[in-house]
Parts: C-alpha cells; structure tokens; sequence
C-alpha cells in the first residue's frame, strides 16, 4: 500500500488520511498560485498542499485558497478512459446539483487551461469529517444496519431529483444508456486485455459474461440523474453524528442521466458478504462483511420499497455492473504494466479483476446474488 499518515479525530477514529509527502505526486504549485492571482484568488504553495489517500483516479489535494482549507481536484497522469476523470463534467454537477441536493459540496473555481497543470482541474470547499473504506471505524461498530439505509436514502433522493430542475436536463444520453454500456465495456474488456494477458484476449469467464450480456433482453427502466460510481467512501460522515449522518458526497465525474438501477447495481459491486469469493474480498472497498451490514437482497429491497421501482430484471443491471467493475480493475492494472504508475497497490488488480469476472458469471447463471 501506499504510505499515508492520518489524522485523528478527538474519539480516535480517523478523520482524514493523507499520502506520505515523500511519495504524494506533487503540482506545479507555484504555477497555480500565479493562475489563482489572476483570478483574484490567493493562493501560497508554502507550506505544500497535501495529497488525500485512497481511491485509484483522481488527485485531491488539500489547500488554503482565499484564507480557507479547500480541496483542489485533478485528473491522474496518463491515458484517461472513455467517460471518466471528466472535471468539466464534474464541475457543471456540482455548480448545479447543490440546489436540490445539499450533499453536493460547491466549486470554488473553475480551469480548462492545460498549461497550468497539465489538464483541466477544479477546487470546491472543504467539507471535513469521517470517510469510511475498508474497515468500520471502532465508533461505528454497530452501525452496519444504519449505514445500510443511508446510503439507500443518500441514492434514492438523488434518483427523486428531476435533472431539468438543476439546469442538467441535457446531461448524458439517457436514450439506449444501457445497449452503449454493453457495447463500451465490452470492447474496452478487449483494449485492456491487449495489454494485460499474454494472448492478448479477455479471460474466458469475461467473454461469457459479455455473451451473456449481449443476449438479454435489455430492461426499460426510469431516467433519473446517476452518481455512477456511488458507494461507501464517496460519503463524508459527521465523526460526531450516530447513527451516521452523511455531510458531503463525492466523485461526481462520471454522473449522467440513465437508469437508476445501474447507480444501484454499481453499489452492490462494491457490497461484499461474507460468503463471497476470495476478489470480492480483496476489493476492500466497504466493509459490509461485518456483522450488522443488510446483504444486497435486502439492500435492493430495500431500495425498491423507497422508491417504488419495479426490480424484475435487476440482474441484467448486476452482472452489467461487475463487468463494468472487473474491466475497471483490468485498466488500472494495465497502467501498471505500461508503467504509468508505480502505485504497488496496482500489482494484485489484475488478479482481482480476473476475480471479478468469475464472480459475474456466477451472478449471470443465478448461483449468487
């Protein structure tokens, strides 16, 4: 893993967890301080900002603009996939949603410009407290159920918000969203294969997965606004607040309007049990194997009883879902074998995606949920 150092909230749960100067892929800071002052920003590089840990995209700093703490966003180096890592998109979201979604923390400013550090970046406000990943922080012990709901509320009352309403009626393109997503992860399965295995071809269990895909019958579900890649440490907590009480989401560079049960299907992907197999362990990214967590049968009940959705053909989104998570994993390990990053975290990706898409299949024949 990456070395981070953490900072500690007054009950001794972590509150913020930051890489390790000596590693954290630093800016051009002195290159932003004169882009921030002619816009009327002030801005110092002394001391320099910190690099926040976790997560495998996207660069969050944390920096002083104008007087206050405020986090600064920007793209990883390298090749970016198709549709994401997008902070022109993520931007308009977030100068929009705020209205009718006050999770959404506002952007502070605003650059496309290149030159400054190298691909467009925005900065938005600081909204400090509690981000669960892994493993439940010891105040939290207990409070899987009240997680559970929560972000269940957090995804339907975003699915509730008319998108035309925020100024985002023409975001995406809700018309064939599922068909586009076969077709895209299908193929970017091929392009990362290419460089990732030895024959060049996804593993068997990937292309089963795609064929399977390709010969359902595609569900016509409700347009709504998604988050895209909505789970557990996308959510800011209250340190302070039990039962657990959101104060920000986060990530919004791949929101669009589509079907609402593949923001669904992309929040279980992550949702391990204890019962899994050995990937969706490795995944760590929510710790829902710990006792008191809902499954995802009854996480996906759970939803349809707050919204009214009919879930009939929710597997279909499911096994879209992992395919499209095990082809995440695959991309990432490929920037590894290209060299791109260093990140020791990304030597196991490929295992884990191989992982992934055995796991999908089993989904796909009706052997797991």
């Amino acid at each position: 893993m990456v070395q981070s150092s953490k900072a500690a909230a007054s009950d001794g749960s972590v509150a913020e967890s930051f890489v390790d100067p000596a590693v954290q892929a630093d800016q051009p800071w002195d290159r932003l301080a004169a882009h921030l002052r002619a816009h009327g920003h002030d801005f110092s590089p002394a001391p320099p900002p910190r690099q926040f840990a976790g997560g495998f995209g996207n660069l969050n700093y944390l920096i002083v603009l104008d007087g206050e703490p405020a986090v600064l966003r920007r793209p990883p180096a390298g090749p970016l996939p198709p549709g994401g890592n997008d902070m022109t998109r993520e931007h308009r979201v977030l100068s929009r949603l705020g209205r009718a979604f006050p999770l959404v923390p506002r952007t502070l400013h605003f650059s496309a410009d290149e030159s400054v550090l190298g691909a467009p970046f925005f900065i938005m406000e600081y909204r400090p407290g509690l981000v669960v990943r892994a493993e439940l922080p010891p105040r939290l012990a207990g409070q899987g159920e009240a997680l559970s709901r929560m972000l269940i509320d957090i995804l339907a009352a975003l699915h509730r918000i008319d998108p035309a309403a925020v100024d985002l009626g023409d975001l995406g393109r809700p018309d064939g969203f599922l068909e586009r997503a076969v077709a895209g992860w299908s193929k970017r399965c091929g392009v990362a294969a290419a460089d990732v295995y030895d024959d060049g071809r996804p593993p068997a269990p990937a292309r089963e997965v795609v064929a399977w895909l390709e010969a359902q019958r595609v569900p016509k579900g409700d347009v709504a606004l998604l988050h895209n890649d909505f789970k557990l440490d996308n959510v800011i907590l209250d340190p302070a607040a039990l039962p657990p009480r959101p104060i920000a989401v986060l990530d919004w560079d791949q929101c669009t309007r589509g079907d609402p049960l593949f923001d669904l299907a992309t929040l279980l992907s992550y949702w391990t049990e204890p019962g899994d197999p050995p990937a969706m362990h490795l995944l760590r990214q929510m710790p829902t194997a710990t006792p008191g967590f809902l499954s995802r049968q009854a996480v996906v009940e759970l939803y349809a009883r707050a919204t009214g959705r009919d879930i009939a053909d929710f597997r279909f989104h499911r096994v879209l879902a992992m395919m499209k998570l095990g082809v995440i994993f695959l991309q990432l390990y490929a920037r590894f074998k290209r060299g791109t990053t260093q990140d020791p975290r990304y030597r196991e990706l490929g295992r884990i995606g191989d992982g992934i898409f055995e796991f999908a299949l089993e989904v796909a024949r009706g052997r797991a949920f």
